[in-house]
C-alpha cells in the first residue's frame, strides 16, 4: 500500500515536470492543489495556483524556457524528493544549477513545492550561459 502511494507521488511529480517542459501549463496547473505554496530559496513565498500559473506561464514562450534534468527522485508517502538541474532560458542564454526540491502531496495533488538552491551555482550557471551564448560554446 505505501509503495503504490510513493508510486502515486513520484508520478504526480514527474508529469508535474514533463508538461512544464513541453509547455503544458494547463496540464502542468491541474497537478497542484489551489492552495499550493511554492518557496524558493530566499525569494518571497507564492501562495494559491493563480499566482503559481502567472509566474510558470512567465517562463513560457519563444524568449523563455523551462527544462530540468532528473538526477534522483525518491517518495515517503505523500512527500517527494527531487535532485535535479533546472535549466531557465531567457533568449541566447541558457542557466543550468542544481536544485534539491521538496514536495508535498495532498489529495493527489501537489500543495507544496520547496526549492532549495546554491545563488552562487546558480550565478555560475548565468555566467557560463553568457559566455556560450556570446562564443557559441
Amino acid at each position: 500500500m505505501e509503495t503504490d502511494l510513493n508510486q502515486e507521488a513520484v508520478t504526480t511529480v514527474r508529469e508535474f515536470f514533463t508538461a512544464m517542459e513541453v509547455g503544458a501549463l494547463d496540464e502542468a496547473l491541474e497537478l497542484v492543489h489551489p492552495d499550493i505554496v511554492w518557496k524558493n530559496t530566499s525569494l518571497p513565498d507564492v501562495r494559491g495556483a493563480r499566482r503559481v500559473g502567472k509566474l510558470l506561464r512567465g517562463l513560457d514562450g519563444d524568449q523563455f524556457g523551462f527544462s530540468a534534468q532528473m538526477h534522483h527522485i525518491a517518495a515517503d508517502g505523500a512527500i517527494v524528493l527531487t535532485d535535479r538541474t533546472d535549466v531557465l532560458r531567457f533568449g541566447p542564454i541558457s542557466i543550468a544549477f542544481w536544485v534539491m526540491g521538496t514536495f508535498e502531496l495532498r489529495d493527489g495533488r501537489i500543495i507544496l513545492w520547496h526549492d532549495h538552491f546554491s545563488w552562487e551555482n546558480f550565478l555560475r550557471g548565468a555566467a557560463v550561459g553568457v559566455v556560450k551564448a556570446i562564443f557559441g560554446r
